[in-house]
């Protein structure tokens, strides 16, 4: 929406009564700071009717549809297109890349608080909006990839390109999967971890359970994981929650598997110790 509305030429791909209320009334968004907005017409098309061939694909699905994207991508992509994944999952580039050989796929992660209010509706929470992305191999680097940064800055969100995308991804993901694992376990939204005492405190145990990971994995963080994650933390509407709480909330699929579970098999894989994710995994069934 924020692209479209600064001119660029960008499509959405939806399906069901999302797609249909887009198609018929625009894509609207709502914040909580008050500054709405409607794109009215949007293009938008679910997967069978989209015909054209883009430049770059950005992939914003749940890690439990990522399988779904890859048909219509291989449909879609000319020989330089470039995908730039913006999942929670860490790691979905480099699993997405083997399944599309032809093409360039980057890694990418995102920063916002936002939701489906309502099919055509987006509500976001807080003034987050920032991608990061790049690729994993510096002979992989292609000049449009600074003009994303651009088009991403003319439409008000942060664009970073970075120069260590692993790193990159999995600072975001060790404030993802924190607040996802901690606000799951306690069946809490946002002001709980905002506020010093129990719940604050599994939070930070479950970033630094991530940060040794990332140290037995050769990955240095370039600031305080804990200190940057509370500020992200502390910056949030107070009832926001994670997509993955929500789809709990629903009964439907939701991204435990990647979110937490595999932060557990990584702990095995690295012998890294980490029992607070353990503890949260064990409340969910999850069987080692």
């Amino acid at each position: 929406a924020a692209m479209a509305k600064a001119g660029k030429d960008m499509t959405v791909i939806a399906r069901g009564n999302h797609l249909k209320a887009i198609q018929e009334k625009g894509l609207k968004i709502e914040t909580t700071l008050n500054k709405n907005y409607t794109v009215f017409p949007m293009k938008a098309f679910d997967m069978e009717h989209y015909d054209e061939h883009p430049d770059v694909i950005f992939v914003c699905v749940k890690g439990y549809s990522l399988k779904d994207t890859i048909p219509f991508i291989k449909k879609v992509s000319h020989k330089d297109t470039v995908v730039i994944p913006i999942l929670n999952i860490y790691g979905t580039g480099a699993r997405m890349q083997k399944l599309l050989p032809d093409i360039l796929v980057t890694d990418g992660c995102i920063y916002i608080a936002a939701e489906i209010k309502e099919p055509g509706v987006i509500l976001q929470r807080g003034t987050i909006f920032k991608i990061v992305y790049g690729v994993r191999k510096k002979e992989e680097y292609r000049p449009v990839l600074d003009d994303v940064a651009k088009d991403l800055k003319d439409s008000g969100i942060t664009g970073i390109l970075s120069d260590n995308i692993k790193r990159d991804a999995l600072q975001k993901f060790s404030y993802v999967s924190p607040m996802a694992a901690c606000g799951s376990y306690y069946d809490v939204h946002a002001d709980a971890m905002q506020h010093d005492g129990e719940i604050r405190d599994t939070f930070v145990k479950l970033i630094k359970e991530i940060d040794a990971l990332s140290h037995a994995m050769g990955i240095h963080f370039a600031v305080d994981i804990v200190k940057n994650n509370l500020g992200i933390l502390d910056n949030l509407s107070s009832t926001a929650s994670t997509s993955m709480q929500r789809d709990l909330k629903k009964g439907g699929n939701s991204e435990m598997d990647g979110l937490i579970f595999e932060v557990v098999r990584m702990g095995k894989k690295y012998d890294v110790p980490v029992p607070a994710y353990e503890k949260v995994a064990k409340k969910f069934g999850f069987d080692k």
